[in-house]
């Protein structure tokens, strides 16, 4: 058992730059290379609990000096964080990270803005399908003309968009536009809230 303690301390040095960074490094452009979101989740996540650990080694360097094992145990932490049976880095990440600076984010709005609105089930579902400026020109729209007039451009977007689908055609059908293109041209075109 001390041999083989001994040799793992040896090891060390060496093994933890391998695991820590070489491994995920190559799975990071794996996953970039890959069809597929679940890989990406993973070492997407990996690296942001690895900044964290950094982060944190660099805050109580003084104090990890002061424990033996803490190289060791840093190790098997970041084991597990990679091995796929674990996915450890999204388990963390989903369960501590995520909620964690959710929480910073909700109160850092609550302080900063005076117009926080709280988005209903059928506005987040349209924020959800968004990319991130449209997300920010809705704010925008919501605090220049208030939380209802977004409602109403939903709902009239949605109107037409069925109405697109369902009315009888002479001539060839247009792909019809979907309700977040029909609230966007709305937007763009009518600088007034919806009536």
């Amino acid at each position: 058992m001390g041999v083989t303690l001994t040799l793992l301390k040896s090891l060390v040095p060496y093994l933890g730059p391998a695991v820590m960074l070489g491994y995920p490094l190559y799975q990071s452009i794996r996953a970039i290379e890959s069809p597929f979101k679940e890989d990406d989740e993973q070492w997407l996540t990996y690296w942001v609990i690895y900044s964290f650990i950094a982060l944190f080694e660099l805050a109580a360097d003084r104090v990890l000096e002061m424990i033996p094992i803490w190289p060791m145990v840093k190790i098997l932490l970041i084991f597990w964080l990679i091995l796929p049976q674990f996915r450890g880095a999204c388990f963390l990440y989903r369960n501590y990270v995520r909620r964690g600076l959710y929480n910073i984010q909700t109160q850092k709005d609550h302080l900063d803005d005076e117009h926080t609105y709280d988005y209903n089930e059928k506005q987040k579902k349209l924020l959800r399908m968004m990319s991130s400026d449209a997300r920010v020109a809705v704010a925008q729209y919501i605090s220049e003309y208030g939380p209802n007039a977004f409602d109403k451009l939903i709902t009239s977007a949605t109107k037409q968009s069925a109405k697109n689908k369902t009315s009888p055609r002479t001539t060839p059908p247009k792909t019809p536009k979907s309700p977040i293109r029909l609230l966007f041209d709305k937007a763009k075109f009518h600088h007034s809230p919806p009536s």
